[in-house]
């Protein structure tokens, strides 16, 4: 419950600020336009009988804006007058126009203030990446410096992959880090140069790899070698009962054999599987008690080199040990930023962020690709589980990012849809009709209905475990 409460808490925090400052843009705009904002809320705030739905309002004397907190936590709004928008306020479309409406501005005015929001949301991305730059720096393991190599599937092994190989890059560069970018660049390589038994080598790739198969499949195409080490055993675990200790080693688990924590997880994860069609209680004792070989880091005058022993996992088919990390094996690299080196950098990582981002678009128009989409259950999911003020500003700006690119989108509802009927506007010379406009803003406001059920329906199937 706490850890669920403080991802929450992060996740409210992290939309909050977002939310304020997009809407901030438009308001920023329709002011220095002279354009009347009726309201400005963070969280809506639909009526439920006389209650007219707000925790917090506020208007302050001399002003025609009214600031307030809704009750409903998903987003917030800018009312813009003379403005057709998801509050449908068509009667007030029906008065004569005022010289303070949006409807009343040229353009190229009505254009920046719908792009407003965006604009703020897009920098605010760009600067929270350079401030965490200059800040923490930028740490990680660089791919080429993993020297014990990788671990492959079976997809990866039929493109030439094998086991132990050292990834350096492909024709677009260096790999960085074991990130979605280094899958990202594989999938569209034509070619990948390793270090295979300490020989530089290349291979050839289609170039048209599916990124999303490579990231689901069940292991991945690739995972960095890590020996199975024990880091630490917990106490009155099954691991502390069978006498296995911090430094030893595994080797083997029901008769298959394991030299890195890659193939343990594998096995936890086929007897995981077969406990999801266990009938009974004793169906799930036999799953879960396995024959665990390992090996003593020092062996002394009690024990074997290699000891066997038989072992009841928890329920959740955990042994009981801490295991060995990348951290382990490798030193990694420290990159520290001045004020003025993090502002460029920033730009340049989030930039490749938001080109990552739109490139993997394109595999949501598959059936995976929509069994992926992911409401506010699965965004607050990718909150880490203890406060951590680094990974927060990572994950703002990252959804700084992906508000900013779906708010553009030319979709009726969204500012993009506005935009588009804009410079249609600017082109033509000719303003849509209004009965068009709302038209379209219930077709949009439809499916962004449609997205939603649809994002979050998927979050509650994956907690029931359908998906």
């Amino acid at each position: 419950m706490e850890i669920f409460l403080i991802k929450m808490l992060q996740f409210i925090l992290a939309i909050s600020l977002l939310v304020l400052l997009h809407e901030g843009g438009h308001f920023f705009f329709s002011k220095l336009f002279g354009v009347r904002v009726e309201k400005f809320y963070l969280f809506f705030d639909p009526s439920i009988g006389k209650w007219k739905g707000s925790l917090f309002k506020w208007k302050p004397k001399k002003s025609d804006t009214t600031y307030g907190i809704g009750w409903l936590p998903l987003g917030g709004y800018c009312k813009i007058s003379g403005m057709i928008d998801e509050s449908f306020d068509t009667e007030q479309m029906k008065q004569p126009e005022q010289p303070w409406e949006f409807r009343t501005k040229p353009a190229w005015q009505r254009l920046l203030i719908m792009i407003g929001g965006v604009l703020v949301n897009f920098l605010l991305a760009l600067f929270i990446y350079s401030m965490v730059l200059y800040t923490w720096g930028d740490e990680y393991i660089a791919v080429k410096d993993m020297t014990m190599g990788m671990k492959f599937n079976q997809e990866a092994k039929n493109y030439g992959f094998r086991d132990g190989d050292i990834l350096l890059g492909t024709e677009k560069g260096d790999f960085k880090d074991f990130s979605a970018d280094l899958f990202r660049d594989i999938s569209e390589a034509k070619q990948a140069r390793i270090i295979r038994a300490g020989q530089p080598m290349t291979l050839n790739l289609p170039g048209d790899i599916n990124l999303l198969g490579m990231l689901k499949s069940t292991p991945n195409f690739c995972r960095p070698f890590i020996p199975a080490e024990i880091d630490s055993v917990l106490p009155n675990s099954p691991a502390a009962k069978a006498g296995i200790r911090k430094g030893d080693k595994l080797l083997a688990i029901n008769g298959t054999a394991v030299d890195s924590w890659n193939e343990f997880t594998e096995q936890t994860g086929r007897l995981a599987d077969q406990m999801t069609v266990a009938a009974n209680e004793a169906d799930s004792l036999r799953l879960r008690t396995a024959v665990v070989v390992f090996q003593h880091a020092t062996p002394d005058t009690q024990h074997q080199e290699a000891d066997t022993a038989t072992v009841v996992l928890t329920p959740e088919l955990q042994l009981g040990v801490g295991m060995t990390s990348l951290l382990n094996y490798y030193q990694p690299t420290k990159v520290s930023y001045g004020f003025f080196e993090s502002l460029p950098a920033g730009v340049k990582y989030g930039w490749n962020v938001l080109g990552g981002y739109v490139g993997d678009l394109k595999y949501l128009f598959t059936s995976d690709g929509a069994k992926s989409l992911g409401g506010f259950g699965a965004i607050g999911s990718l909150f880490p589980p203890v406060w951590d003020w680094h990974m927060f500003w990572l994950m703002t700006a990252f959804l700084s990012i992906i508000l900013a690119f779906m708010n553009i989108l030319p979709i009726p509802a969204l500012d993009g849809g506005h935009v588009l009927f804009l410079i249609y506007e600017m082109v033509t010379g000719r303003k849509p009709s209004e009965n068009f406009m709302i038209r379209a803003e219930y077709v949009g406001f439809g499916i962004l209905i449609l997205l939603m059920v649809v994002a979050n329906l998927n979050d509650i199937l994956r907690w029931l475990g359908y998906m």
